[in-house]
C-alpha cells in the first residue's frame, strides 16, 4: 500500500474495540502504533490499558497514559459554560466538549514522535468521528486520519470476535455477549446509548442510570450550597477555593447524591440521522443553574440577552465539532467579554432531581433595590417617565392600527 501510514497514533482505551483497532492497524498498514489514553475522569482504572498495549507489542516508550482532568475542564468546559451552552436547549455536551481535547493530544504525540496519521474507534454513523476528525484537520491540516469503522469488513460482533482471537486478543467473558448498551464518560457527563435504548418509546431502565441515584431514592432533605465565582468561572464550594477538575468532581457527589442532572434526550446527530440518548450530567447541572444565578445580578440586559441569543449557534458549533473554528473562537471572545463582572456567589437548593438559585449576591451587582423597592425610593426612579416612554413604544403600534381599521373599511 503505498499511501500507508508509517506510524499512527491511536485514541485508545485498552478496550476490546480499540484493541481489535491497534492489531488491525499493525496488520492492516505494517506501520508503528503509538497510543494515547486519555483520563478525562471517566472513572475507570487507565494502567490496565498500559498493560494491554504491551501485550499487544507497543513499546513502552510508545504508550501514553496523559491525565488531562485540570485541562479538559480548565480550557474546554468552563469557557463552554460562560456561554450557558446547551444543544437544542436541553443537552450539555459532555460528550462533544470532550472530543476536540482528544484530537489535541493526538495530533501533539503524532508531531513529537514524527508520526504522519492518527486512529480513533468512532463509528462511521455517529457524530464523534466528525469532531476527532475535524480537530485534527484544523490542528494540522497536513495529518492522515485512519477510521478504521469505515474502512474493515468487521461489521458484525462475530467477525470481531473471531478477529481477536485470531490476533490473541484477550476477551473478558462479558464481552462474548451482546452489551445491553453502549457507554461513554467522563468527568462532565456519562452518556448511554444503543441496543436496549434504541427505541424512543420505551423508558431506560433504571440500571442505565450511573451517577445518579433515582430522584424518588434521593435525601428526602434539601441540601444548600454555596458556589463562588469569578469572570465566569466556578472557583469555590462552600467558600472552598478548589481547582476546576476538582469543583466539578465536587459537584458531580453532591448531584448525583439528589437525583440531579438525569436527561431522556432524542437529538439530531450532524450526520443526519435522529439519536436517543441517556445522558447524566449531575454536576454540570448545578453549575448552569449557578451560573445562571451570578449572572442575574451582575450581567446587563442587553448583554445578557445578546448572549442569549448565540448560544444556540455556538452550541452547536461545538456539538458539530467546530471547537477550532474561527467562528467558534470569535463568539468565544465575545461570551468572555460579557463574563468581566460576573463574579460573586450563589446559593443553591438541591432536592429530589432539582438544582434551585435560591439567593446570589456580588460586588458587581447590577440589583438596586432602591429603584425596585415597593416602599418609599428616595427619589431613585420617577414613575411619570414611564408615560412618556411608553407614548414613543406605542406610536408605531398605534400607526399599524389605524392603517389596519383604515385599509379594512
Amino acid at each position: 500500500m503505498t499511501d500507508a501510514p508509517k506510524k499512527v497514533v491511536l485514541a485508545y482505551s485498552g478496550g476490546l474495540d480499540t484493541s481489535i483497532i491497534l492489531k488491525w492497524l499493525q496488520t492492516e498498514y505494517g506501520c508503528e502504533v503509538i497510543t494515547f489514553t486519555a483520563d478525562l475522569g471517566q472513572g475507570e482504572e487507565l494502567e490496565p490499558a498500559r498493560a494491554k498495549a504491551e501485550l499487544l507489542g507497543i513499546k513502552p516508550e510508545n504508550i501514553h497514559i496523559v491525565d488531562v482532568r485540570e485541562e479538559f475542564v480548565r480550557d474546554f468546559v468552563f469557557p463552554m459554560f460562560r456561554a450557558n451552552a446547551l444543544y437544542e436547549g436541553l443537552y450539555l455536551l459532555g460528550t462533544s466538549i470532550a472530543r476536540p481535547l482528544i484530537s489535541k493530544h493526538l495530533v501533539e504525540i503524532a508531531h513529537k514522535h514524527g508520526a504522519d496519521a492518527v486512529a480513533h474507534g468512532a463509528t462511521g454513523k455517529g457524530n464523534d468521528q466528525v469532531r476527532f476528525e475535524l480537530s485534527a484537520y484544523a490542528l494540522d491540516p497536513s495529518i492522515k486520519v485512519i477510521a478504521p469503522w469505515r474502512e474493515w469488513d468487521l461489521t458484525s460482533r462475530t467477525k470481531l470476535l473471531e478477529f481477536a482471537e485470531a490476533n490473541q486478543i484477550p476477551i473478558a467473558k462479558d464481552k462474548r455477549g451482546e452489551a445491553p448498551f453502549s457507554v461513554d464518560a467522563n468527568l462532565l457527563h456519562t452518556s448511554s446509548e444503543g441496543k436496549a435504548l434504541e427505541n424512543p418509546a420505551d423508558a431506560a431502565p433504571e440500571y442505565v442510570y450511573q451517577r445518579t441515584v433515582s430522584p424518588e431514592e434521593a435525601p428526602d432533605q434539601p441540601e444548600f450550597i454555596e458556589i463562588t465565582f469569578e469572570k465566569g468561572d466556578a472557583t469555590a464550594i462552600n467558600g472552598q477555593a478548589m481547582s476546576p477538575a476538582t469543583i466539578l468532581t465536587k459537584l458531580n457527589e453532591l448531584g448525583g447524591k439528589h437525583g440531579i442532572g438525569r436527561l431522556d434526550f432524542v437529538e439530531n446527530r450532524f450526520v443526519g440521522m435522529k439519536s436517543r440518548g441517556i445522558y447524566e450530567t449531575p454536576g454540570g447541572t448545578v453549575l448552569l443553574e449557578a451560573h445562571r444565578g451570578i449572572e442575574q445580578i451582575t450581567l446587563d440586559a442587553g448583554a445578557g440577552h445578546l448572549k442569549d441569543s448565540i448560544m444556540p449557534r455556538y452550541a452547536e458549533l461545538i456539538y458539530n465539532g467546530f471547537w477550532f473554528s474561527p467562528e467558534r473562537e470569535m463568539l468565544q471572545a465575545l461570551i468572555d467579554k460579557s463574563q468581566e463582572h460576573v463574579t460573586g456567589t450563589v446559593r443553591l437548593k438541591l432536592y429530589k432531581g432539582l438544582a434551585s438559585c435560591v439567593g446570589r449576591w456580588s460586588d458587581h451587582t447590577l440589583y438596586s433595590e432602591a429603584h425596585v423597592t415597593f416602599e418609599e425610593d428616595a427619589g431613585a426612579y420617577d414613575q411619570k417617565d414611564a408615560a412618556g416612554f411608553i407614548k414613543l413604544n406605542a406610536l408605531r403600534l398605534k400607526l399599524i392600527a389605524t392603517r389596519n381599521a383604515r385599509v379594512a373599511k
